[in-house]
């Protein structure tokens, strides 16, 4: 599946099942609530943190698809078609750091 294809459906899920969409300060306070749940199971179950029994339950995979699918969200209420975004994302990047990070001596 594509990200184009992603968003088609996540906009025909909404269409069919969700009513409308939330608005989109609704949405980015979803968005915010989502990305905490992955910090909460990366400091847990990756970082020094310790792992309540309640959290070792918890599906990472799930919990970034819910990211995912609030962005998603986002993206198709203001426009954004992320597989263009995500091209010239991967290409900005491919110009100013194809260097930077071999010569990072962190990396070595």
């Amino acid at each position: 599946m594509t990200l184009q294809e992603a968003q088609q459906q996540v906009d025909q899920w909404i269409k069919s099942h969700g009513v409308r969409y939330f608005n989109e300060m609704t949405n980015m306070a979803i968005l915010t609530e989502e990305v905490g749940e992955v910090a909460r199971i990366m400091a847990r179950r990756y970082g020094e943190q310790s792992e309540k029994e309640s959290d070792k339950s918890k599906d990472l995979g799930d919990e970034m698809a819910d990211v995912l699918w609030v962005l998603m969200c986002l993206a198709n209420q203001t426009g954004v078609d992320l597989t263009k975004a995500f091209q010239q994302n991967l290409e900005k990047k491919t110009i100013r750091d194809k260097e930077r990070h071999h010569q990072n001596p962190k990396l070595q």
